[in-house]
C-alpha cells in the first residue's frame, strides 16, 4: 500500500535526479573535450620533431611488424609492406622518436579500447597537420620580407602570390638552384625553367639556399652546408618567435625557447624542407613538385645528420649541431654536465672536504 506523497514532492525528486544525470553527462563531455584538446596540442609536435611526412599509423605498424616477426634484421621480402630496408628503419626510428616526444603514448595505445585508440590517433593527426599548416603559412609571409631585405630584387618578391616565386623569379631561382649549376649563366636559367636535359632539378641536389653565403665550394661541398642566414631565420621564426628571426648575425639568447637545446638537432631538418616550399611557386603543401620529391629531400637531410659514416663525418656533424645550438640558443641554455665535472665544482668539492675531515676526526678518536 503506497503512502500518499504530494505531487510537487515527487516532481522535485524527479527533477533532481534528471539534473544529476545531466551533470554526469556534461562532465563526461567536458572531460572528453579536454582529452581531445590535449591530444591535439600534443600532436602539434609530431610534424616538428618526429616525422614530417610519415603517418602515425605507419610508425605503429612498423613497430608491430617487428614485434610480430621477433627479429629486427628481417629482409624486405618478409614484410607485408614490401618496403626497402632503409624505409623500415626510418619508420622504426620515427616510432622511437614519437615515444620520446610523447612518453605516455605507447602505454596508452596498448591499454585503451579500440574506439578510444582510433580517436586518439585522429586527434594527434589533426594536431600534427594543423601545426605543419601553421608553420607553412607563417613562412609564406615571412620569407618574402627576408629575401627582399637581403637581396633587394626589383620587383620585390610578392607576399601573397606564390606563382611569382620559384624559378620564374630570378632571386628565388638563385636560392633554389642546385649548387652544381651556375644560376648566373643565362643558358642554365633557361634550361632549368624549360626542364631540359642536364638542367632538371631534383631532390638529389643541395639547393643554394642551404649554404652560408648561398654559394657552395664544389671541392668541399660540406663547407658552409646548412649554415645560411635564411635557414636560421626560418628556424627562429617557427620555434622561437618571428621577432627573434630579425637578428641572426650573432649568437642566440634563448629568450623564447621552450624546449632545451637538443631540439635543434632534430627540428632543423624540417625547417629546410619548409623553407624550400616557401621559396617555390607551389601554392599548396604537397610531397612532389615537378621533378622534386620533398619526401626524399627530407630523407636526404635526415640521413646527412643521422647516418654520417666515418669519424670525420660524425665529428663534422657534431660540430655543425654545436654551431646551430649556439646560433639559436646562445650560451644561456642549461648545459648537461657529467658526474666528473659536477664533482669538481665547489659545492660538491666542499661537501667532499667536510666528509674527509669528519672521517679523519672519527678515525683519530
Amino acid at each position: 500500500m503506497a503512502v500518499t506523497t504530494s505531487d510537487s514532492a515527487r516532481q522535485r525528486r524527479k527533477i533532481a535526479q534528471l539534473e544529476q544525470k545531466l551533470q554526469v553527462l556534461e562532465s563526461g563531455q567536458a572531460m572528453k573535450q579536454r582529452e581531445t584538446n590535449y591530444y591535439m596540442s600534443k600532436g602539434r609536435s609530431i610534424r616538428r620533431i618526429v616525422a614530417l611526412y610519415n603517418g602515425i599509423e605507419d610508425l605503429i605498424n612498423e613497430n608491430d611488424r617487428r614485434c610480430d616477426e621477433g627479429d629486427d634484421d628481417v629482409t624486405p621480402e618478409s614484410s607485408d609492406l614490401h618496403l626497402p630496408r632503409g624505409w623500415q628503419d626510418r619508420l622504426q626510428q620515427g616510432y622511437i622518436a614519437l615515444n620520446n616526444a610523447l612518453p605516455w603514448f605507447h602505454q596508452r595505445a596498448t591499454e585503451c579500447e579500440y574506439e578510444e585508440y582510433m580517436h586518439m590517433l585522429k586527434m594527434l593527426r589533426q594536431g600534427a597537420d594543423s601545426a605543419r599548416g601553421d608553420d607553412t603559412s607563417k613562412l609564406k609571409g615571412l620569407v618574402p620580407d627576408w629575401v627582399n631585405r637581403e637581396f633587394k630584387p626589383n620587383p620585390p618578391v610578392d607576399h601573397e602570390d606564390k606563382h611569382c616565386r620559384g624559378f620564374v623569379n630570378d632571386t628565388c631561382g638563385r636560392l633554389l638552384c642546385p649548387t652544381e649549376m651556375d644560376w648566373s649563366n643565362p643558358v642554365v636559367r633557361a634550361g632549368i625553367r624549360d626542364r631540359t636535359d642536364g638542367h632538371v632539378v631534383t631532390e638529389m641536389s643541395w639547393p643554394a639556399f642551404l649554404y652560408d653565403g648561398y654559394t657552395a665550394d664544389m671541392d668541399n661541398l660540406e663547407e658552409g652546408l646548412f649554415k645560411s642566414k635564411l635557414l636560421i631565420q626560418a628556424f627562429k621564426a617557427i620555434f622561437t618567435s618571428p621577432s627573434s628571426a630579425k637578428e641572426v648575425s650573432g649568437e642566440g639568447d634563448g629568450a623564447n625557447i621552450i624546449e632545451n637545446n637538443r631540439r635543434a638537432k632534430r627540428d632543423g631538418k624540417k625547417v629546410k624542407t619548409h623553407l624550400r616550399f616557401a621559396l617555390s611557386s607551389v601554392t599548396s603543401w604537397r610531397s612532389v613538385d615537378g621533378d622534386f620529391d620533398y619526401v626524399q629531400f627530407w630523407c636526404n637531410i635526415v640521413d646527412f645528420f643521422e647516418k654520417a659514416h666515418g669519424r670525420i663525418a660524425r665529428r663534422n656533424t657534431d660540430r655543425l649541431l654545436t654551431w646551430w645550438n649556439r646560433k639559436v640558443f646562445g650560451t644561456n641554455h642549461r648545459v648537461e654536465l657529467n658526474d666528473a665535472a659536477k664533482a669538481k665544482m665547489s659545492v660538491n668539492a666542499l661537501a667532499m672536504q667536510r666528509a674527509r675531515i669528519d672521517d679523519a676526526m672519527f678515525d683519530s678518536e
